[in-house]
């Protein structure tokens, strides 16, 4: 099951960075403006640049593994329609009726695997979706085991391409249901509040706020973090996976 926090929207958590990091920024400033100048304490700018540093850091690390997570579920994608076009293309070369049977459910099975990825869906309809597919797995099973005990001489090629229809929906799922930690989003959550508090400071002491600096660093920030939870949400947002060969798979089967 998902955690809570999996469940809101990338643009949704930016919003929050993008408020939290104006408001630390606030506060900052204020602080600093009602201090006597004179008695104004050193707000450390060269602290300000090592959280600056740290940031981008962060930022760079969190967008390279989201971005590796994602490359990993468009090649498992590809694995997935390739696997199940072998065992579509073995089971066209059985005889009849067991060529129909099992064509008709890797048909059915090609179908169902789109209808849970094509569009976003609940967690629960995600889940019933798996077990249909698990369902449907049982029953490619049975009829290959059907044409292997009346005989055939494709029986290791059919068998082989069912294993890898398997092994694909696993190593799928699997890649699918893998995420980036929360506590690094909590960490870049943090880093990313510190130096706006500590950009606050400095500018106070100058009594001279560089709103637009501040809120192209803020905006800036904020999408790089949205393109980071939005590549690590592949079951909804703006950057989905392609579903094209399995579309192109579908295709030819009915054909």
């Amino acid at each position: 099951m998902r955690s809570l926090a999996e469940q809101i929207d990338a643009w949704v958590i930016a919003l929050g960075f993008a408020a939290s990091m104006l408001a630390a920024w606030g506060a900052g400033w204020k602080r600093q403006r009602r201090l006597p100048l004179e008695q104004a304490p050193d707000p450390g700018i060269k602290f300000t640049d090592a959280g600056m540093a740290l940031l981008g850091l962060l930022l760079g690390f969190t967008f390279s593994m989201a971005l590796g997570r994602h490359e990993q579920r468009r090649a498992m994608a590809i694995a997935d329609s390739n696997a199940i076009g072998d065992f579509y293309t073995c089971a066209s070369l059985l005889r009849e009726p067991h060529r129909t049977r099992l064509q008709a459910v890797v048909r059915d099975y090609t179908l169902r695997r789109l209808s849970i990825t094509r569009a976003p869906s609940s967690a629960a309809d995600f889940e019933q979706g798996v077990r249909d597919c698990e369902q449907m797995h049982e029953r490619m099973t049975e009829l290959v085991a059907g044409a292997l005990a009346v005989g055939t001489p494709i029986a290791v090629s059919l068998a082989n391409t069912l294993n890898g229809v398997t092994s694909s929906h696993a190593a799928r799922l699997a890649a699918y249901r893998e995420r980036l930690p929360w506590s690094i989003v909590a960490l870049l959550f943090t880093a990313s509040v510190v130096p706006a508090f500590l950009m606050g400071l400095q500018q106070g002491v100058s009594q001279k706020p560089h709103l637009s600096g501040t809120f192209s660093f803020v905006l800036l920030v904020s999408m790089v973090t949205f393109v980071t939870l939005d590549l690590n949400e592949p079951g909804r947002g703006l950057i989905r996976v392609s579903q094209e060969p399995m579309e192109r798979l579908a295709r030819s089967m009915s054909e």
